[in-house]
């Protein structure tokens, strides 16, 4: 799929999709994206190559796992991944369980990073599309989802200006649900030590799905 390139830009840029293991010999390039992305507002996550490494190998291993990339010619500079949630880790699958959602009526949505040069061309919805055909494709899936970190809106570090991500989300038909969360560690920039974040649930119906 060709994509929208930054203005002055000459070269090629494509969106292409790996299954599993197929992406391992971009694995690197995620985690350095991921890292690189993350850093910023609202994550500020201190990148950890040793939790990047354990972290896309639950997703490599899977394969009926999604890798949706977005490259500027050679380099990438774009990332979205999904995966069964039956294929996840505990901490994804607890609120689910709880909620007496089956893990395997639902493909879950890891991340979508990408760099802030490539922004506002039309590829966050190209990782969206993707993943949920995706979904479609595989069969059995009634919902997708994903969860996203949640930030005091009077946080001190929360940049002027900056907008989330919410009314992009309901547009594509997510819905934000107030009783599904899930809590993970990680050490922020210019932290000693990890600390928990709570990361809220989006749910939406997928329709088309077989």
């Amino acid at each position: 799929m060709q994509i929208a390139a930054p203005l002055g830009y000459r070269g090629a840029m494509e969106i292409r999709t790996f299954a599993g293991a197929a992406v391992a010999p971009h694995l690197d390039a995620v985690a350095a994206l991921r890292i690189a992305v993350f850093r910023d507002w609202p994550y500020l996550y201190d990148g950890d190559a040793a939790y990047e490494a354990t972290y896309l190998a639950t997703y490599a291993r899977s394969p009926r796992s999604l890798f949706v990339l977005a490259f500027d010619g050679a380099r990438v500079v774009g990332a979205s991944t999904g995966i069964p949630l039956a294929d996840e880790t505990e901490a994804f699958q607890r609120p689910f369980r709880a909620r007496g959602i089956p893990l395997g009526d639902v493909f879950y949505f890891g991340e979508s990073v990408l760099l802030p040069a490539y922004r506002g061309r039309g590829i966050g919805h190209a990782f969206f599309d993707a993943r949920e055909d995706w979904a479609r494709k595989l069969g059995g899936f009634a919902l997708t989802a994903f969860c996203a970190v949640e930030r005091a809106a009077a946080d001190p570090r929360r940049p002027a200006g900056y907008r989330p991500n919410d009314a992009f989300w309901n547009k594509r038909g997510y819905v934000r649900q107030d009783d599904m969360f899930c809590e993970l560690e990680w050490k922020e920039v210019g932290a000693e030590a990890p600390v928990p974040h709570r990361l809220r649930f989006w749910l939406r119906p997928l329709e088309g799905a077989a």
